[in-house]
């Protein structure tokens, strides 16, 4: 007989959490409702004997268990929550850490308050009225968790509008939120740990409600909380906030700014460096400096997931191919609009440069990074699973 599709899928990412396991498929274990079908999915990425413990609890467990050993751990925790998706069944997916911090028996309650509420998003915070983070270790974790917090809210205010805990890796969405998502150009291109900020700012869920919780001590393991982590949110957030075209603009336009900075120290080492050296063969040198640092950035920062069309070294030919002939451009262009278009010198060259900037960004960004489509697996939901209508009432699984 085929076995009933869950109700609800826990969605656990895992590195090297063996001696979590037993402990955290208990409790789960323990707080399911009678009556509610709730299955397991690991997406495991341990180097330690993480698969054979799960494998061994597994046996004895109430509910299905499903684990997913990645061969390559691409994108981080992010990346196998994702991977993890498209191996769920349930309308209703959580996603928690396997290190105890989240406690397990808080997961139905994250369900029922989005059925009651109709929101497609639930959240358990830490800083919302009656949370408690002091499960994070020392000062310093608290710091770098309120200043992520802080810098996420203000370049996504809207998206994360409601939200006090963005960084939380303890939430429930909806299926039909993650859909929506996979099914655009975009999809899902999660990078780190900071799996929540993605899910929020692509998924744009319909709703979103708060559950305060505990941050609890950490029973083993490591923290992924790592320098290397914190470059990777930094990137994701760049990502995340130059998916729309107008923004991309303006951080290129501003990392374009920034290459002046290289460019004038070269000019300024040449000249000092080379007596006699024209300026004009200086200044090309020179130019190759700023287009160099521009390159470096925007290719690993605003382009991320846009680079796989061309080897490192082609993308860095066009680019600075591009970059010199906007320098050749300008100033024939400013000719004409002061000879033929009556302009005077400032505006004609102020013209001339945001003319030229516009086609240097649109080659670059339309063209060399052209746009990919998304290399997220869809996670439809299965045809015998009904999937709620959160503009409507629903029927509560948890009875």
């Amino acid at each position: 007989m085929t076995a009933l599709p869950a109700h609800v899928s826990i969605v656990v990412p895992t590195f090297n959490e063996a001696d979590n396991i037993p402990a955290l498929l208990t409790r789960i274990g323990a707080a399911v409702p009678d009556g509610v079908r709730a299955e397991v999915v690991f997406a495991d990425d341990s180097t330690d004997h993480t698969c054979e413990v799960i494998e061994k609890e597994a046996a004895h467990c109430p509910f299905p268990v499903v684990l997913h050993h990645r061969p390559a751990p691409a994108d981080g925790l992010g990346g196998a929550v994702v991977e993890g998706f498209a191996r769920t069944t349930a309308p209703w997916i959580v996603v928690i850490d396997a290190d105890l911090q989240h406690p397990p028996e808080l997961i139905f309650e994250l369900i029922a308050r989005g059925e009651s509420a109709g929101t497609e998003l639930v959240v358990a915070s830490r800083y919302a009225a009656g949370g408690d983070r002091s499960g994070l270790a020392g000062g310093y974790r608290k710091l770098v968790s309120s200043s992520s917090t802080l810098l996420a809210t203000s370049l996504f205010p809207r998206a994360l509008s409601g939200l006090t805990d963005p960084m939380s890796g303890f939430f429930a969405i909806r299926r039909t939120a993650v859909d929506r998502a996979a099914a655009v150009d975009e999809g899902l291109q999660p990078l780190g740990y900071k799996i929540l900020l993605e899910l929020a700012v692509r998924c744009r869920p319909r709703g979103i409600a708060e559950v305060p919780y505990a941050f609890g001590e950490r029973h083993a393991g490591a923290s992924k909380s790592t320098a290397k982590e914190g470059v990777r949110f930094l990137r994701h957030l760049i990502t995340l906030r130059t998916a729309d075209p107008r923004a991309r603009a303006i951080v290129f336009g501003m990392i374009g700014l920034s290459g002046f900075v290289p460019n004038l120290a070269l000019l300024w080492l040449l000249t000092v460096t080379v007596p006699g050296l024209p300026y004009a063969p200086a200044e090309i040198i020179a130019n190759q400096a700023g287009l160099l640092w521009n390159f470096a950035l925007i290719d690993s920062f605003v382009y991320r997931n846009q680079r796989r069309h061309h080897r490192r070294t082609a993308r860095l030919l066009t680019f600075a191919a591009v970059g010199n002939a906007d320098l050749v451009a300008r100033i024939p262009l400013a000719a004409l609009l002061i000879a033929d278009g009556g302009m005077s010198p400032l505006p004609a060259t102020a013209l001339s440069m945001a003319i030229v900037f516009t086609a240097r960004f649109l080659i670059v960004d339309r063209w060399l990074y052209r746009r990919l489509r998304a290399r997220t697996t869809p996670t439809a939901a299965p045809a015998a699973v009904p999937v709620p209508d959160p503009a409507k009432p629903v029927p509560d699984p948890l009875g």
